[in-house]
Parts: C-alpha cells; structure tokens; sequence
C-alpha cells in the first residue's frame, strides 16, 4: 500500500509556530495580558484624570488625612491578588472579601471618597475607567495635593470579580512584624528593599490607632523616652484601641522627609517604622532619604510606579465595575 506524503510548507511551519508559542504563552499566563498605558484613556474618555483629580482634591479639603488614607487603600489593594480593586469590594454570599481582614478592619477607610470619584468618572464616561485605576490615580493626585511627588500613572487595569480576606492577612504587613519579614512581603511582590523603605516614606502623612503601637510605647526599649511619654498621653495601657496618633507628629499634614528624620531620633511610632533605621541593612536607605528630600521624592515616585504593575488585570479579564463596592 502507497501513503501520500505532504510536506509541510515554510508559510504552514511558520504559522504553526507563531499559534504554538501563543497557546504557550496564555498557558503560562492564564490570559494575554495588554500593557499599562499613561494615555489609555485618552480617547475613551479624555476627561478621566481630571475628573478623579478634582473629585480627590475636593476629599483631601475636606480632610486632610484623607491623602495618607487614598495612598493607602492603594497600597493594600495591590498588595492582595494585584491592582485590581479586589479591597473594595464588600463580602457576598460567595466570598469575604478584603476589608475584615486583621491589617484593614477598622483602620484601611477612604471607600466613600472611592464611590464618589467613581461616580464622578461614570457621568463622564459609563463603563469605562475600572475601579483599580482610579484608586492608582487618586494615590499620585493626594501626593500631590500635599506636596508630595507625582508620577506618570500607568493605566489600563480591569477590576476583579473576587476578594480574599485570606489572601489579604497573608501577604500585608502588620504593625509587629519584624525587618526581616517586611522585607520577605515585599520581595514576593517584586519590590526590594529600597523600595520597601521608600513606600514607607508615605507614614509621614498617616496616623495610627493606640492598638497598632501600645506596645512600642510601653514595652520597647528602642525608643526616645520623651516621645514614648508623649504617645502614652493619648493611648492608655488599656482602653482607646481606636485613639488616633499622627505617624509623623513633627508635620503630620505634608508629605515631607521628617519621617525619616524621626526614624534617626528613634521616634518612629510603629515597630515596622523604627526597625527600618536599627543597625540593619536599610539603614542607608533612611539616612540618604532623612538628608535628601528630593531622592526621596524620586524614589517614592518610582516605586509607587513599580507596585502599580502587580498582576493586573487587563484585556478581557475581569470587568469594569459600575459601583467599586459590589461587581457588576
């Protein structure tokens, strides 16, 4: 019996190798990630940036500490499953979400400011600007608004259909972690040392519950006496768990480098401050950043940049939620 043999054409074997390496590719990423883009939005809906930038500087008049707040929601939104809005959402009979988890629950605010900008984007442009793009956006534009640094925001994130109060305690940091386990969280989303201690650089417009830092006033020995006796005014040993201090009490209300500067004076308010300027390998870090506002500034901005690419979600993944509390 005679078999016809066909060989193969070099069009065919090319194409077969380009749709090989494809199916490779959404293997290994579980989808075809688009990239992030400063003017993704710039013809879908050109009045984006604005619009969130007026809404975040109206937030920030109202309240001041409401810039310290935004920064944050960011942070722990990316730190958790990537950029994709997941802390915002409120639990459902299919998940608990992200905001009851140990580091967010009673502290991580700001969610009302969040729906106003977003409902803000939606008379503009419906459907368009995704929830975790506009907490990215309005992290830069509260920077700014108390004279901290700014950056190009790259855009283009989808939000997430879930959120995981498990996930969430399992990769935030928490107020009595030591150096070495800050700087293991933050090398498992892609970000050293330097840039650990240049993010924390925005403690210096946050302020704290008695809860998170009782112990280093009444129990830890590194620690300015005379600042750990003015703490203690407002945080009894028992009692006011919710009590309010600023991290940074020398300008609590700008974005400057005097947190770094408390840091050297061993006035840092948290544990996870002071240990980043304790004869460790980050000490350098905060000294140039105490000397030098502007590498501070710089760096800050660059990182800020940085964590913004954790895993987000683009293309088709995900949606663009109409309210940042519930998917669609």
């Amino acid at each position: 019996m005679a078999f016809l043999v066909v060989r193969p054409t070099r069009v065919f074997c090319v194409y077969l190798a380009c749709f090989l390496v494809t199916m490779l590719s959404l293997v290994s990423n579980g989808s075809c990630h688009a990239k992030l883009s400063s003017t993704f939005y710039d013809k879908a809906c050109p009045n984006a940036l604005s619009t969130i930038r007026s809404a975040v500087r109206t937030a920030i008049s109202r309240e001041r500490r409401m810039a310290g707040s935004l920064i944050r929601l960011h942070f722990h939104d990316c730190f958790v499953q990537g950029c994709d809005g997941s802390l915002l959402l409120e639990d459902t009979s299919s998940f608990t979400g992200e905001r009851g988890a140990f580091q967010n629950s009673g502290s991580v605010r700001g969610f009302e400011v969040v729906e106003e900008v977003k409902s803000r984007v939606e008379n503009v442009c419906p459907g368009v600007v995704s929830c975790a793009d506009i907490l990215a956006v309005a992290a830069r534009d509260a920077s700014v608004a108390v004279g901290g640094p700014t950056w190009k925001v790259k855009l283009g994130r989808r939000d997430s259909r879930t959120a995981s109060q498990s996930q969430a305690e399992s990769n935030l940091p928490r107020a009595s972690d030591d150096l070495s386990v800050l700087i293991s969280l933050f090398k498992r989303k892609g970000l050293n040392a330097k840039e650990m201690v240049a993010l924390s650089g925005s403690h210096t417009i946050g302020q704290a519950q008695c809860v998170t830092f009782r112990n280093r006033i009444y129990n830890e020995t590194d620690i300015d006496a005379g600042f750990a006796s003015t703490r203690r005014r407002g945080c009894p040993s028992n009692g006011g768990d919710a009590n309010l201090a600023p991290i940074d009490l020398v300008t609590p209300n700008s974005f400057d480098n005097n947190y770094y500067k408390n840091l050297i004076k061993r006035k840092g308010l948290l544990k996870t401050d002071q240990v980043l300027f304790s004869g460790s390998s980050t000490n350098n870090f905060v000294t140039k950043y105490s000397n030098n506002q502007a590498a501070f500034y710089s760096d800050f901005a660059a990182a800020m940049v940085k964590m913004g690419d954790i895993d987000p979600l683009t293309g088709s993944s995900g949606e663009i939620r109409r309210r940042c509390k519930s998917i669609n």
